[in-house]
Parts: C-alpha cells; sequence; structure tokens
C-alpha cells in the first residue's frame, strides 16, 4: 500500500493499493494488445488525440496542481505552471511532431521511423507531471504505448496522469500506471513485451536500471543527477545574474536536476555577487506551499529533509562554511531555510555531491580558464549556466563546458522543442524535441 504523507503538513493523505503479480500481468498484456492496435493509427490520428490530452490537463489545470502540492509539496504557482507546460508539450508534439516523422530520401534508399512496442518509464517525484510527460508525449505520437513506474510518494499524480488519457479518448492500455516498488521493475525490463526503457532519478537507480537493460539487450534512456555550473563573469548583468541565481537555486525548494546548485564567480565581481546573492537567499520565504506569499514550500519529504541536512554535516567536517541558512524549520512539515556554503574543498568526495535542497555553494574563479575548470571538476554534466557578454567568452563556455546543455545568460531551463539530457554521470540519450521522439523509434531503411 502507498500513502502520500503532506511535506507541509506531514498528515497522510490519499492510499493506493500496490498491484499483485496477477495485476501487473494484465497490465502488461493489456499494454502488448494496444500497442498492436495503435501502432497501425496514422500519424494524424495520434496528434488529434495529444490535442484532447492537452485540453483535458487544462480543464483539470487546478486540480492536478494541488494533487502535486499535497503528495511533494512544491507551490500551488509552480504546480500550476508544470501542469500548463505539460499541456504545451502535447500541443507541440501534436502540431510539429508529425513532421518529425517524415521518411527520408537518400540515393536509392528510404529511412522511415516505426514505433516499436511497450516503452517502461521508470520516474521521480520533483517534477511529478513534467518528467513523465517528456516521455508520454512523444511516446503516443510515435505509436508506440507507454507504462509508468511513477515515485512512491507521488501515486496520485501517475493516476492523474492516465485519467488524462482515458478522459481524452485515449485506448485503456496506451499509458498505464503501474503502482508497484523499485523491485519489481528489474523483472519489468526482461519481460519480452518491453521494448525499451526510460529512468529519469538518482546515478543508483541508473546503474541499476542500466545493468537490467544491458542484460536483457534494451535501449535504455538515462537522465540522472546534476550539479549545475551557474557562471558570472564581470562582463554580465551582475543584478539580473543575481536574480536568476536565486531562482535557479529555490525553485522546487531546490529539488531540480538542472538547477544551478555551484555559483562561479569572477573574482573582480565576486564579493559584490556574495553580497547581493545573500540578500536574495535570505529574503526567500518558506511556507505554506498552497499560500500565493511563499517562496518556496518544504521538501518533498522528512527523509529529504534528512538527507539534504546529514550532506550539510559531511560538508562542514570536510572544511565547508555555511554562511547561513541550511536549518530544518521549527513546526510542522518538511521545512528548511536557503542558505550558503563557500570554501568548499574540490578534493573532498563531498564536493562531488548532488546537493537536492535549497542550498548553493560559491566558488571563486581567477579567470576564464579557472570558470571552465571548476565547471568541469564534477562527474556530472547535465546543465549548466553561463553569463557574460563578452563573445570570446561565449564561445570558449560552449566548446569546452563538459554538459549536454548550456544556457547563455539566462537560467537553464527545459522546453519542448529542444533536446534535453546530460553526458558523463548525468546520464545518456535524450528527450525532447526530435531527439526524444526519435528515441523509442525503429529506423528502418528500405532499399530500392
Amino acid at each position: 500500500m502507498f500513502t502520500s504523507i503532506n511535506p507541509a503538513t506531514g498528515a497522510p493523505g490519499e492510499s493506493y493499493p500496490e498491484l499483485t503479480g496477477d495485476e501487473i500481468e494484465t497490465k502488461v498484456a493489456r499494454a502488448e494488445a494496444t500497442f498492436r492496435e495503435w501502432r497501425l493509427t496514422d500519424v494524424a490520428t495520434r496528434a488529434a488525440l495529444l490535442e484532447k490530452i492537452a485540453e483535458q490537463f487544462d480543464a483539470n489545470a487546478h486540480r492536478l496542481a494541488e494533487i502535486a502540492t499535497r503528495e511533494m509539496g512544491k507551490t500551488l504557482a509552480s504546480a500550476l505552471s508544470e501542469v500548463e507546460k505539460c499541456a504545451a508539450a502535447f500541443r507541440h508534439y501534436a502540431q510539429e511532431g508529425p513532421a518529425m516523422l517524415e521518411p527520408r530520401a537518400f540515393p536509392n534508399a528510404t529511412a522511415t521511423w516505426h514505433p516499436m512496442g511497450p516503452v517502461l518509464a521508470v520516474m521521480p517525484w520533483n517534477f511529478p507531471y513534467w518528467q513523465v510527460v517528456r516521455f508520454m508525449a512523444p511516446t503516443i505520437l510515435a505509436g508506440n504505448v507507454g507504462l509508468l513506474k511513477h515515485a512512491s510518494n507521488v501515486q496520485g499524480c501517475g493516476a492523474a496522469l492516465e485519467e488524462m488519457v482515458i478522459a481524452a479518448g485515449g485506448p485503456a492500455g496506451l499509458f498505464q500506471n503501474l503502482a508497484i516498488k523499485s523491485d519489481k521493475v528489474a523483472a519489468l525490463i526482461a519481460d519480452d513485451r518491453i521494448v525499451a526503457v526510460t529512468l529519469t532519478g538518482s546515478e543508483g537507480a541508473g546503474m541499476k536500471v542500466a545493468e537490467a537493460a544491458g542484460r536483457a539487450l534494451k535501449k535504455v534512456v538515462l537522465e540522472l543527477g546534476g550539479s549545475d555550473p551557474f557562471i558570472v563573469m564581470p562582463s554580465a548583468d551582475l543584478d539580473e545574474a543575481v536574480k536568476q541565481a536565486v531562482t535557479a537555486r529555490v525553485q522546487n525548494t531546490g529539488q531540480s536536476c538542472i538547477c544551478a546548485k555551484r555559483m562561479i564567480v569572477h573574482a573582480d565581481i565576486y564579493d559584490t555577487f556574495l553580497e547581493k546573492f545573500s540578500a536574495g537567499m535570505q529574503a526567500v520565504v518558506a511556507g505554506d506551499p498552497l499560500d500565493a506569499d511563499s517562496t518556496m514550500g518544504p521538501l518533498s519529504s522528512e527523509e529529504q529533509r534528512q538527507t539534504v541536512l546529514g550532506q550539510l554535516k559531511l560538508f562542514e567536517q570536510a572544511g565547508a562554511k555555511l554562511l547561513f541558512g541550511g536549518e530544518a524549520l521549527p513546526g510542522k512539515g518538511a521545512y528548511m531555510s536557503a542558505g550558503i556554503l563557500v570554501d568548499v574543498p574540490l578534493d573532498d568526495a563531498v564536493a562531488h555531491e548532488e546537493l537536492f535542497g535549497p542550498i548553493a555553494m560559491l566558488f571563486k574563479a581567477d579567470d576564464l580558464d579557472s570558470a571552465i575548470a571548476l565547471a568541469n571538476a564534477v562527474p556530472f554534466g547535465l546543465g549548466s549556466s553561463v553569463w557574460t557578454n563578452n563573445a570570446d567568452e561565449r564561445a570558449r563556455f560552449e566548446r569546452d563546458i563538459e554538459a549536454g546543455m548550456i544556457a547563455v545568460n539566462a537560467m537553464l531551463a527545459s522546453s519542448p522543442e529542444a533536446p534535453f539530457g546530460g553526458v558523463k554521470r548525468s546520464g545518456h540519450g535524450r528527450e525532447l524535441g526530435p531527439y526524444g521522439l526519435h528515441e523509442f523509434m525503429n529506423l528502418k531503411t528500405v532499399i530500392g
């Protein structure tokens, strides 16, 4: 049985029964049977369904947002924005996706795109709709079907996603939420009816899924952790950089793989940046996520809060200094104050961990080369944000930062149109854009 716990109050919420072995088998068999029919539908039919799913997200936006807020604590405004973004993704693939599936002609050959079958998605709690929709929308347009193993604490969100597809008129086996625990995932990956798997989550979870997929020789896409650099150079608009740095670090209470986590600031502006950034972080209001005045809500659970507090102890033991914040706030709920760490030792293993909470690490860079070296000094390579109005610096950052994504003079954010994913220990493969659509399709070459 899965029971959601409201992280803002600690009170239990809805309960969802865990699927039995027979129920899992029924859902997988239904997925396979649905795929045999869905693969034969034309692209226009699939696109029309995506439009209808988008309409369901619009019509149910407030209810969907409230479910996410109750289950994992994000502010209601943030949850509403997430729901709107999901609707936009369905519309993007409905309108632009068919052209991405057009055959491509070569001398004496044609390359054509074909669906592969049921795809298993193992998804996290931090963006309980958007993380799923990044795989869900292209999966449906491709002619595949989806099976979702969602995080235990957001089963209400998983059930609501399946509900949106059914309400839009989609067949029952097109997209199904599997209320199962992680120990059931390997057997599903090994099942011959599952053709591929995608995971967004931790390094540990990614390694387990990749190992199981490797044994079964199945395609896998992994979007794992990140410790994204946020680099600020002297030529940048400092006030705007500070404003976006605060937002980037505390959005979703710091629980985002592409949250900027390491602020790398040129020595010439370091002191000014620190003063302004400190003021911005100290002004963050942690409170009831349903209250419009709350800048951020609680962490997703008491367990997650204890994880971050434990990490901070390790940072301080390694010699880092917590300037302020990083404290468990009194009262009910998994609340925590925003804070800043300085003097983080690069040679300590703790500096290579992902901090999934509202704590920023601040580093001083002597020059451009130093900034790039600091940016690349972690095993992650998901995203990055650079702030400069110098064309030569921009070119160096674009060429030399080891990451799958880079935002210039902007906070990094995902969008339906652009490929999303990382390198190094941040995973491999891409979601979104045409590449996300093609990841789980067979590119068949027809000669003659």
